[in-house]
């Protein structure tokens, strides 16, 4: 996976900041878009992050994702 892949969430995610759904548990699962980034390291020291994959979808929302959680499309 790598910067501007196209993604698809794979397994079910809750996130409550999704901007039509604010505050409330919302599944991600399904749907698609496209990786801004891969967390690798902060001020140019290296880190693993819990989430490293940051993945840009519709209106605004943005949201991190472990790799197993994501699958790239064709």
């Amino acid at each position: 996976m790598k910067v501007g892949d196209r993604v698809r969430v794979k397994e079910s995610v809750i996130v409550y900041h999704h901007p039509d759904h604010r505050n409330q548990p919302f599944d991600v699962k399904g749907h698609e878009g496209e990786v801004l980034g891969i967390i690798q390291d902060w001020q140019g020291r290296p880190v693993s992050a819990n989430l490293p994959v940051h993945v840009k979808f519709d209106k605004k929302f943005r949201a991190h994702f472990q790799g197993n959680e994501l699958e790239l499309i064709e």
